[in-house]
């Protein structure tokens, strides 16, 4: 520990650590999504090169990371109809709204889109963590809508009343109302029906609340139910976020790059192209990876990322079985002598056995 704590002093400037507390501050930057995922082997070259990266490639941010910052959205084809179907949805007042796709297609990336294109008279509930019963589900609409309930309250009722009464005096006062719900999929079926039961207010024109559920495609699978075929028919605009194909791979790495400070061509052509094969267009791969040869780029002084480093990189994120390990490989020497101590143990078992079969 005191060796770490050492290290990072003698770097301190550069990776922005406290000198005065350097425990403190250890911990702090081994939270780090990154650096919690390189191996060990990596460990001390993304030390040393972390405060490089943004200088040598002349970036202002990083330009690859997972967070879903909507200042990074790359509006391809498909991304444009998924923002419109869910603009669509919530502007026509209808029940629900369904987006689904795979994980790492950026999913929530969009939904973070939409919420700033909201009206200012749209009031907002963001459900995270929908793993909830239906009480528990209900609080946490009232919560991120400030509504006022008893406290350890365990009636159903009383929820479902304050929020219908919170609908009506929005829709008096021309507000709409949406609840987003991530991770929808992990909806119990009985909650789901408890949402549905939600929609049932409305008036002559329009529903007072509109949802957005938001999953992986097993949501699609469960709305599918017969169960469920009363929610499903609810269901006024739907849309599958699909990965990105090789075209739009390409323009969604130049564009990240565009928006974090440079116009360099920070990757080769048959880089981006071996990256795509790998991650099938996923956009959160396609991050990681890319984050990850640009450390490796610095470390060893390069412009540019090229299909050698990328291999590496896609290698160590996914472990790849057809690439090579980079762990160090043993020399001629060491293989012949391990040929040769296998020659003589095979042999002694072949002397041994003829010696236990004369002797019977």
């Amino acid at each position: 520990m005191k060796a770490y704590i050492w290290f990072f002093s003698r770097n301190y400037v550069g990776l922005g650590l406290d000198l005065d507390d350097p425990c403190r501050s250890l911990c702090s930057f081994t939270r780090d999504p990154t650096f919690i995922s390189l191996s060990n082997w990596q460990t001390r070259q993304y030390l040393v090169n972390r405060p490089m990266y943004l200088e040598h490639f002349s970036l202002n941010e990083r330009p690859f990371s997972i967070s879903p910052d909507p200042r990074f959205l790359f509006m391809s084809n498909r991304y444009r109809e998924a923002l419109a179907h869910l603009t669509y949805g919530v502007e026509d007042g209808g029940g629900f709204v369904l987006l689904t796709g795979e994980v790492g297609t950026g999913k929530t990336t969009v939904c973070r889109c939409l919420l700033q294109q909201l009206p200012d008279k749209t009031r907002l509930a963001f459900v995270l963590n929908p793993k909830l019963n239906s009480l528990e589900l209900l609080a946490t609409i009232c919560d991120e809508l400030g509504i006022d309930y008893p406290e350890n309250c365990q009636s159903l009722k009383i929820l479902t009343d304050r929020l219908s009464d919170y609908l009506v005096q929005c829709f008096d006062q021309g507000l709409s109302v949406v609840v987003m719900i991530d991770e929808a999929q992990n909806i119990d079926t009985e909650v789901l029906e408890q949402i549905r039961l939600l929609t049932n207010l409305e008036t002559n024109q329009k529903k007072l609340l509109q949802i957005i559920l938001v999953g992986q495609p097993e949501l699609q699978e469960k709305l599918a139910r017969r169960d469920l075929r009363q929610l499903a028919q609810r269901i006024t605009a739907r849309y599958h976020l699909r990965p990105l194909n090789l075209k739009e791979t390409i323009a969604y790495v130049l564009h990240r790059i565009r928006i974090a400070g440079t116009k360099k061509p920070l990757f080769s052509r048959s880089a981006v192209e071996l990256l795509h094969q790998k991650t099938n267009g996923i956009p959160r791969l396609i991050n990681t990876i890319c984050d990850r040869a640009l450390v490796a780029a610095a470390s060893r002084n390069k412009l540019a990322v090229d299909q050698k480093l990328m291999r590496e990189a896609i290698a160590d994120v996914i472990g790849a079985p057809d690439f090579k390990s980079p762990v160090r490989q043993p020399n001629q020497w060491r293989k012949k002598c391990s040929y040769g101590d296998a020659f003589i143990v095979s042999a002694g078992f072949c002397i041994l056995a003829r010696t236990t079969i004369g002797r019977k």
